[in-house]
């Protein structure tokens, strides 16, 4: 049977427990104590987002995600928790739970959009890729990822012409787009102009973070996403090959930097075994701390299918699939690489 690294969210939801991240997985190489575990917490911090995503850090340093089952971009404010619309009417997800607006970035005050699974391919009638928001209601394609796409196929198996794209991070005059399911990660500049930077074997790339010219990427690795298939990254512009920074977390979703430029990972946590698509068993995520020996340290587990984090002073802040975000305070350690 075709693979297919459709990523993390339809799929039947199977009753479980953290001790699955142990018990169904073999021996992960992840290990958890240590002062930076023994005061994390995660505290509900705000419920009733649809199809909750992508999440970045914008203006007035406010937390900023997506609804793909609405085609709206929210607004968090960091000290209340009230939650906001910021920019509303962009194509909603085609398929049930899955793809319309994914993910968000700022340049300045200027915000854009990466938009998936909503063209022809899938039934859709609206355009893959990149959105400038323009207002609270309007905007406009700066970049047709999908069409790109289509005349220019990865060399991997895939299903879907116009691809999954996942994760938007400014870079170099324009953006990195992760595509999930064609296993590459694309440049687009803010001309449109579309160009693949780095293509993969089935890895299933997911988050992206930047640090200067380097670019820091999670892999969720092929189904059944095993822990030592989940890893974390790292080349830039001019790399042939991606150099392995750490593994051992299965279902990698996000990767960014938190205080003291400490690196920290998502892992949406067990793959239940059913279609490749489906996300991973409930409270089995947990964000994880990279160590420079190439391991991870659980800083909090039990998570319910993760998608997304954000960094904001000593606090992590968690979007989860089912429409909640989770605040994580005290949050630190020693900068990535430190010994």
């Amino acid at each position: 049977m075709k693979q297919r690294p459709l990523l993390l969210i339809v799929g039947a939801v199977i009753a479980s427990t953290s001790l699955a991240l142990h018990a169904r997985t073999g021996a992960p190489l992840v290990g958890k104590g240590g002062d930076a575990a023994a005061s994390a917490k995660a505290v509900l911090f705000a419920t009733g987002l649809q199809g909750a995503s992508g999440s970045t850090i914008g203006p007035g340093g406010a937390l900023f995600l997506t609804e793909g089952t609405l085609g709206r971009i929210a607004r968090v404010d960091p000290r209340s928790g009230e939650v906001t619309t910021f920019a509303s009417g962009l194509p909603p997800a085609v398929l049930p739970g899955l793809g319309g607006v994914i993910d968000v970035a700022f340049v300045g005050s200027t915000a854009y959009a990466l938009v998936t699974l909503v063209g022809p391919d899938v039934g859709g009638t609206s355009v893959v890729g990149i959105y400038r928001i323009d207002g609270p209601d309007s905007y406009t394609v700066i970049a047709d990822i999908g069409a790109f796409a289509i005349a220019n196929p990865p060399a991997t198996q895939f299903d879907v012409p116009t691809g999954l794209q996942y994760a938007i991070e400014p870079y170099r005059s324009g953006f990195l787009v992760s595509d999930g399911h064609h296993n590459r990660v694309l440049h687009v500049s803010h001309d449109g102009d579309v160009t693949v930077m780095m293509a993969f074997d089935n890895i299933v790339p997911t988050g992206l973070a930047v640090s200067g010219k380097t670019i820091y990427m999670a892999e969720a690795g092929p189904t059944p996403h095993a822990p030592i298939d989940g890893k974390v990254v790292t080349f830039d512009a001019k790399s042939s090959a991606a150099t392995e920074v750490a593994s051992g977390a299965p279902l990698l979703v996000d990767v960014e930097f938190g205080r003291g430029r400490t690196l920290y990972a998502l892992s949406q946590g067990v793959f239940p075994g059913g279609p490749p698509a489906s996300p991973a068993l409930p409270n089995t995520g947990a964000l994880v701390q990279v160590n420079a020996n190439g391991t991870f340290t659980v800083i909090v587990d039990e998570l319910n299918q993760p998608t997304s984090v954000e960094f904001i002073g000593n606090s992590a802040y968690i979007v989860t699939l089912g429409g909640e975000i989770w605040k994580i305070g005290d949050v630190g350690a020693p900068p990535f690489g430190a010994p």
